[in-house]
């Protein structure tokens, strides 16, 4: 039965994570906890556990994704590779402050960051672009299909300060980062969308790589669990970023803005009590 629930948990992650850039583990984490130890239909699944499968599943829809973003060439490559340099000791600080984590903190402090998210997805379509970031940093540019040319851009130091905190959060609690990265993209780098979800989702693969290495060596990773995950969330990814190039996301963004304040309000609630 765990096997079947999980499946689909992680097809629907997949599905939403890779639509619109977030990486799944969004999803995964809150439906996961909530079906397991609320609902008690996961057997002896722990808040570390569930973040350890969190971030071997997102291996795979960041790998997904980046395989279908590539053959639309809308995935930045060297701005990708320059987020994962400051996602790489932020995740591995996280991955070690998790292991200290009991369920009541855990549920509090996610339940901020869910909060959190929903706001900045709640705002994001409200905030003027900020176009200090592109005119004081590296310029990139980007020609899409029908011939427009997007400038954006980004100064290093603060691209990599600001994958450091993201990375921090995605190894504390097992989500992909592109829920924070996706809106600093577009908003401060000026990306233009598609850019942003392909690139967003390439840095979730690379940042889930080391992810995983963190918990896998504090053994957080319950690898039986990973049957059903895997080709879920992987199936998921591929049918999201089909998806992504053919519907607008903004129902979707909206709905994942309710269900993220819900699940906040919830998670913190039970953090408390």
């Amino acid at each position: 039965m765990e096997f079947f629930l999980l499946i689909i948990i992680a097809l629907l992650s997949g599905v939403i994570g890779s639509l619109v850039g977030l990486g799944g583990g969004v999803v995964l984490v809150p439906a996961t906890l909530f079906v397991g130890l609320n609902l008690g239909m996961i057997p002896d699944i722990t808040p570390q556990k569930v973040v350890g499968l969190s971030v071997v599943m997102m291996i795979f829809t960041g790998l997904a994704s980046t395989l279908s973003y590539m053959k639309s060439k809308t995935v930045d490559y060297k701005s990708g590779w320059i987020f994962f340099i400051g996602s790489i000791p932020g995740t591995m600080l996280g991955a070690w402050v998790n292991k200290g984590l009991d369920l009541p903190s855990f549920n509090l402090y996610f339940g901020i960051l869910l909060i959190i998210l929903a706001t900045i997805l709640l705002v994001r379509d409200k905030l003027k672009p900020v176009e200090w970031f592109v005119k004081n940093g590296m310029q990139r540019e980007f020609e899409d299909q029908e011939g427009n040319t997007y400038v954006y851009g980004y100064p290093i130091w603060f691209a990599i300060a600001l994958t450091f905190c993201i990375g921090f959060a995605s190894g504390l609690f097992g989500i992909g980062g592109g829920s924070m990265i996706v809106p600093a993209m577009i908003i401060l780098f000026l990306f233009p969308p598609h850019v942003a979800v392909a690139t967003s989702m390439f840095l979730v693969f690379l940042s889930s790589l080391v992810n995983s290495a963190s918990h896998i060596y504090l053994g957080n990773v319950p690898w039986l669990y990973t049957i059903p995950v895997i080709p879920g969330a992987y199936i998921g990814a591929k049918l999201g970023a089909a998806l992504n190039k053919r519907i607008k996301s903004d129902t979707l963004v909206v709905a994942l803005r309710v269900i993220l304040l819900l699940l906040g309000i919830r998670s913190i609630i039970e953090g408390l009590l």
